[in-house]
């Protein structure tokens, strides 16, 4: 394990409570900090991955804590050991999210539950339980939502809805817990070369179609590395927004239009080719969620 890059980063020395912290950006994020100088409590479902990066980024540096962000007790449980092993929690990353496949007719309804499950009340919970360390410590939590928050995409609804969800419960949380020295932010990206986002290419290539007949710069994906410094770097500065890349924050300003007739037209352009394209191939496909989350 490499110093940190910086010795005067703001993280060093503190430590950051990480859900999803055993692949993608979770997994890159806790990287990066690492060589920021942090302490590192990183939760998943997936014991060999978490164990995987605790050991990359390094044992004296990090904790692993198996736990279901959707069961509050496991949640708490992770937290106590973050905070018995590093005496607090100073910075909550409510990283963990899944996305179903299919539209409204076709989606598996125990799907579009897991999905609201994981990523609306999974982030409920994970601050929750780390919040009291948080205010002890007047620190920061930084809620994961998505471009999709303000930008909804056909065949995406329970994703689309839970990142909308998810956006203004870290804006309500900011209004909660500002007085009590804690800051709040959300992040929004939009493609990211995630696990999540490879599954769904690799299960449905109607998804990447439909990626790909986006306009510019809408068809292209970022790499985890380049979100996970943004996220290192919102971490660091408290920020109340953090766009990946930076032109989904233009988006995110111009929201109300994104609804209007003509904010709709190019997805409404390829949506029932699309769409149709998706169903076929969940059907096909027979789960409405990449296999990995089959067996959570």
């Amino acid at each position: 394990m490499t110093g940190p890059t910086n010795s005067r980063s703001p993280l060093e020395g503190r430590t950051v409570l990480i859900t999803g912290g055993a692949r993608g950006i979770g997994a890159a994020t806790a990287a990066e900090l690492g060589r920021r100088g942090a302490n590192l409590v990183l939760v998943d479902l997936d014991s060999d991955a978490l164990d995987r990066v605790v050991k990359e980024v390094g044992e004296e540096r990090a904790v692993g804590a198996v736990a279901d962000v959707t069961d509050l007790a496991s949640v708490e449980a992770a937290v106590a050991a973050g905070i018995e092993r590093f005496g607090g929690i100073d910075r909550v990353l409510a990283n963990a999210g899944i996305a179903s496949y299919g539209t409204v007719l076709e989606v598996d309804p125990a799907a579009f539950r897991r999905v609201i499950d994981v990523n609306v009340t999974g982030v409920f919970h994970t601050v929750r339980a780390a919040l009291p360390s948080v205010i002890e410590r007047r620190g920061y939590v930084l809620v994961v939502s998505s471009l999709a928050a303000f930008a909804a995409a056909p065949g995406m609804a329970p994703y689309d809805a839970s990142k909308a969800g998810a956006e203004h419960f870290a804006n309500a949380l900011r209004l909660e817990v500002k007085h009590l020295g804690v800051d709040v932010g959300s992040a929004h990206m939009s493609w990211i070369e995630t696990p999540m986002v490879q599954d769904a290419r690799r299960d449905l290539g109607a998804f990447g179609d439909m990626i790909d007949k986006l306009p510019p710069p809408l068809n292209r994906t970022t790499d985890v590395e380049t979100c996970a410094k943004a996220f290192a770097d919102a971490l660091e500065k408290r920020s109340r927004r953090v766009y990946v890349p930076g032109w989904v924050g233009a988006l995110g300003r111009l929201r109300m239009f994104m609804t209007t007739r003509a904010g709709e037209a190019t997805a409404l352009r390829n949506a029932r080719e699309a769409t149709t394209g998706m169903d076929e191939q969940v059907r096909h496909l027979g789960r409405s969620v990449s296999d990995r989350y089959t067996h959570d």
